[in-house]
């Protein structure tokens, strides 16, 4: 019986980390969503580790477990559930589960999140020309804005000969013009 399994994209993209400069989800989010304990799910990984390798699965070290804690602001209940250091998966790894997990639940969950994945990606790379436009302009800013230091002292003597010469009482001067003689 193929039962439909709904997750919204919301739940499943929160669920999507940054650790070791890659995107992943760990082994707990993921059980929860496939619906199998979290030690079934390691099961049936280390059954098959081969189809894991380094750069689609890891382990999280004491201290980057320390930091998605503190970024990720979680609560003390589920720090309590993280008995054990958790495994990341990356997307690679995420669609490997589907083939150590065969429940249809699995099937479902892993294709949506499959999906999500390749959404991020498409999203990042139509605004990546706009992210190159944005670095050209801070460039061009930023050279202007250099240019205009060299000159800002040159302004500001400018300025100040102006502000001598307002300010100074004018003299009286040979007047300009014609003389008539007298006759």
């Amino acid at each position: 019986m193929n039962r439909l399994v709904t997750i919204s994209d919301e739940f499943v993209i929160n669920r999507i980390y940054r650790i070791r400069g890659k995107k992943v989800m760990l082994d707990r989010d993921l059980a929860e969503m496939y619906g199998v304990q979290t030690r079934r799910l390691n099961e049936q990984v280390k059954r098959n580790l081969r189809r894991f390798p380094s750069d689609f699965m890891f382990q999280l070290t004491e201290k980057e477990l320390d930091d998605w804690k503190s970024q990720n602001a979680t609560s003390n209940k589920e720090k309590m559930g993280l008995r054990k250091l958790p495994y990341a998966f990356t997307e690679q790894g995420v669609a490997m589960l589907s083939s150590v997990l065969n429940s249809y639940t699995a099937i479902d969950v892993n294709i949506q999140i499959i999906r999500i994945f390749t959404r991020i990606r498409e999203v990042l790379l139509t605004h990546q020309g706009l992210l190159l436009k944005m670095e050209k302009l801070e460039k061009r800013l930023l050279s202007q804005e250099d240019k205009s230091r060299k000159h800002e002292s040159d302004i500001q003597n400018v300025f100040k000969v102006l502000k001598q010469l307002i300010s100074k009482e004018q003299e009286p001067g040979n007047p300009i013009g014609f003389k008539q003689k007298s006759k």
